[in-house]
């Protein structure tokens, strides 16, 4: 299973790559591999400030549809607009095209609060 070392994580099985002030979210190949066939995701938080552990989207599989939860305070700034049209890049490549939002980080020690790889790992081991 692909667990990025340079990635944070949360308990909900998202993942997040921080540049500077922004973050980049999707969720984890652990989260994908559960899920199965991805056919929709449906943000509708764009332009919002979110507060950490809200829902900001879900994602809608063959099977089930799950809500998405913000790993970070703070604003959506950017959807990932390919999902519109090709949401199966989430199971493809969930950590490079099927990433879902980029957030504006209001506060960065909530940073403090996130997975490492390792730590998440050993949340999926079980």
């Amino acid at each position: 299973m692909n667990i990025p070392a340079e990635l944070k994580y949360t308990k909900d099985h998202e993942w997040i790559k921080i540049e500077g002030d922004t973050a980049i979210v999707g969720i984890t190949d652990f989260a994908q591999g559960e899920l199965g066939d991805i056919v929709y995701v449906d943000v509708d938080t764009l332009d919002d400030n979110v507060e950490e552990g809200e829902v900001f989207g879900s994602v809608e599989a063959v099977k089930t549809v799950s809500d998405l939860f913000m790993p970070l305070t703070g604003e959506v700034i950017e959807f990932n607009e390919d999902l519109e049209d090709d949401p199966e890049l989430v199971n493809s490549d969930p950590y490079g095209k099927g990433w879902m939002i980029k957030i504006a980080i209001e506060d960065d020690s909530q940073i403090d609060n996130l997975l490492d790889a390792a730590a998440y790992q050993s949340l999926i081991a079980g």
